[in-house]
């Protein structure tokens, strides 16, 4: 492909002819210092690219991250140089040659809220001391989730292609600003004069935000210096090791119940792992303790949360960018609450959730809250939960189902969460802009440079022909190059079915009140507008973003054989209000995918650091289900007449899990609280030694 060529594809069907080929090498060491690199003899051609070479910030974007680390080492993997060649097989024998002289010191591989921290959170509201020593009934739990791995379409990789002023950037990113900012900071340029130009994503569960920046930094870096086309795509093995996951979290829940059920008080304690260097920590951690305190009403709180690094690669936004991790505790939690009750988990929620005109605890109140009593009624009639739940409850307790060891165990679980609209903070990420352009010859054309996916440029077409009297085929979503396009920030958090058509839709508004008073063509740009904040822990959280969130009721019926230990899932119903449904196909679809993925980590993806480092076997037994492994799925969407749009993609993050845990929870009467759960957990719990009351199950 020549250079301003456009077209879509995946960067590992991507080739420059005459390229060079690039492998990184890797810190052999969690924490230390790096004492030295030692080359073999290599031709000519074969260059090492090391710290010390960086002509620019050896740092990427926003972040205190090393494109290459320098004296200090923080992870094994991290990038120590870069290797570049004609010959990949050559390249990869003499990478093998290297050896990187470290020198180890003791590292930390669990986060430590006394010890190093990236961010404390801390909220008290009334007298939380006073309501527990009044308390009819105490509840607490350690809710713990694990980390997860990414399901984007292909591995991280990038191309670049140097020129005498300028660089062009070929890589697969959410976010191609900031992959251009990083990589002008990395080569000491100015960012118009690099070039960034998006393959396709397709599945990528907010995976590709900010690596692909570094990926991408380190091939224009060979490029830049060597002044030859460089291509650089990870192995399967490499990005499954490296490549950010899903930030792993604990979460201690206490709370004072009162007679009728009320939660009078509750104290909350976060620690989340960022890895190594932390990044979009702020983000993240607020979303863990937002969802931390579920969709429920509090009068006395008391709440701690910290980020925490470890020597472990650095974690990365996952859809829902916490809030999943938080509501899996707070949703659990609410479940074990009814529990020790000895009443519905679904009644109870209704009896104590958030209704209209409440605020959140960090000081949002949305404009509008459903009725959170009818999405918990659409799920439960969906699913039938009510009778099923009391059937369960009748069979758990069952003399005769105790003394049968043959029986399978059934059990059906419950939970309600919502999702954001946008990022919390209000710096480069949220600089969002749409341009449209109609010419002479009456053609529209969209420049975002979200553009990716064919269904959202369907729907963002549709949009603008409708407010202008076009045929779809006038309307066409122009290159997502940066060049050629404005900055529409990164997409996630369901901007690009929230933003974006918002903005879309107010430039064809302009437009259509200019086309017949002003000359042709017209070019119409509007931006996110100036955002309401709210101080939360003296940090400016915007209003927007929980303005209109969407939410999201979920069931998850189980059955476990006696014999393997293994849930059979034997249907997921989720009950959605998503406001304004521009394409409920594409809507249903997503949703589906996200519950499946979302199943994935809460009973088959067991993935955990050992010293710093997954073990070699892991990857070899994660692997995407298949179409016909899929367990049956209902989705209802509550219709409404608002002319909003609200996030919808995250929510199965964020309630399927703890439907599932609950579900376990009750087929076997033990009160499981961690993510994954395992066969191997499951048989430990039903052990003679191991039984209910062990287990903590009321």
């Amino acid at each position: 492909m020549k250079e301003g060529e456009q077209g879509r594809f995946f960067i590992s069907d991507f080739t420059l002819r005459g390229s060079l080929s690039l492998v990184t090498i890797r810190s052999p060491i969690a924490r230390g210092r790096l004492a030295g690199i030692d080359c073999p003899s290599m031709p000519s051609s074969y260059t090492l690219i090391r710290s010390s070479d960086v002509p620019g910030k050896n740092q990427l974007k926003g972040t205190s991250l090393p494109v290459l680390a320098g004296d200090r080492l923080s992870y094994i993997g991290e990038p120590v140089a870069l290797l570049a060649g004609p010959v990949r097989s050559k390249l990869e024998t003499y990478a093998e040659q290297i050896t990187v002289r470290a020198e180890a010191e003791e590292g930390v591989f669990s986060p430590e809220p006394e010890g190093e921290v990236l961010a404390r959170r801390s909220v008290r509201m009334g007298d939380p001391e006073t309501a527990f020593a009044g308390a009819e009934t105490v509840v607490e739990g350690h809710y713990t989730t694990g980390i997860q791995a990414h399901w984007y379409s292909e591995h991280h990789g990038a191309a670049a292609l140097p020129s005498s002023s300028r660089i062009l950037i070929y890589t697969s990113t959410q976010w191609p600003f900031h992959v251009r900012a990083s990589a002008a900071g990395v080569l000491g340029m100015a960012p118009k004069d690099v070039l960034i130009h998006s393959g396709l994503l397709g599945v990528q569960m907010d995976g590709k935000i900010w690596y692909p920046s570094l990926i991408a930094s380190h091939a224009a870096l060979a490029a830049f210096l060597l002044k030859k086309p460089v291509r650089l795509i990870l192995t399967h093995q490499e990005d499954f090791f490296y490549a950010p996951k899903r930030h792993n979290a604990a979460i201690t829940i206490k709370s004072a119940v009162g007679k009728k059920g009320e939660v009078t008080a509750a104290t909350v304690e976060v620690a989340a792992d960022t890895g190594a260097w932390g990044v979009f920590t702020d983000e993240v951690l607020d979303r863990i303790c937002l969802g931390a305190l579920g969709a429920y009403r509090y009068e006395n709180l008391g709440l701690s949360g910290a980020a925490c690094p470890t020597n472990t690669p650095p974690r990365g936004p996952f859809s829902g960018f916490g809030l999943s991790q938080g509501f899996f505790a707070a949703e659990r939690h609410a479940s074990k609450v009814a529990d020790t009750l000895h009443e519905d988990p679904a009644e109870w929620r209704k009896n104590h959730a958030l209704n209209a005109g409440a605020g959140f605890a960090i000081g949002i109140t949305p404009r509008e809250i459903p009725s959170l009593d009818s999405l918990l009624d659409c799920a439960a009639s969906m699913s039938d939960y009510n009778r099923k739940w009391a059937s369960y409850e009748l069979l758990k307790n069952s003399p005769k189902k105790l003394a049968d060891p043959g029986e399978s165990f059934r059990g059906i679980g419950i939970a309600l969460a919502f999702q954001d609209n946008g990022f919390f903070y209000n710096d480069e990420k949220e600089k969002s802009s749409v341009e449209l352009t109609l010419d002479k010859d009456g053609r529209l054309e969209i420049k975002t440079s979200m553009a990716d996916e064919e269904e959202n440029n369907l729907i963002w077409r549709r949009l603008a022909a409708e407010q202008l009297s076009l045929d779809l085929d006038a309307v066409s979503v122009g290159s997502n190059s940066t060049d050629r396009v404005p900055d529409s920030g990164p997409a996630c958090l369901s901007r690009n079915i929230v933003t974006i058509p918002r903005l879309i839709e107010l430039a064809a508004a302009a437009i259509r009140k200019q086309r017949f008073r002003d000359p042709l063509p017209i070019t119409v740009r509007r931006s996110a507008g100036q955002t309401r904040t709210v101080n939360w822990n003296n940090m400016p959280i915007d209003q927007n973003a929980l303005s209109h969130p969407g939410w999201a009721a979920g069931v998850v019926e189980i059955e476990i054989d006696p014999v393997t230990f293994v849930p059979i899932v034997r249907g997921m119903w989720l009950a959605v209000d998503g406001g304004k449904i521009i394409s409920e196909e594409r809507a249903r679809r997503y949703l589906k995918f996200s519950m499946i993925h979302a199943l994935d980590w809460a009973s088959g993806e067991d993935i955990s650091y050992t010293g710093g480092l997954i073990p070699g076997d892991v990857p070899a037994r994660c692997c995407i289900p298949l179409a016909g492994e899929y367990p049956p799925m209902e989705i209802d969407f509550l219709w409404s007449d608002t002319v909003i749009s609200k996030g919808l993609g995250d929510l199965p993050y964020s309630v399927i899990p703890a439907a599932y845990i609950q579900a376990v929870s009750q087929a076997l009467g033990c009160s499981f609280e961690k993510l994954p759960l395992t066969a191997k957990d499951i048989w430990t719990a039903t052990r003679p030694e191991q039984g209910p009351a062990q287990q903590g199950m009321p």
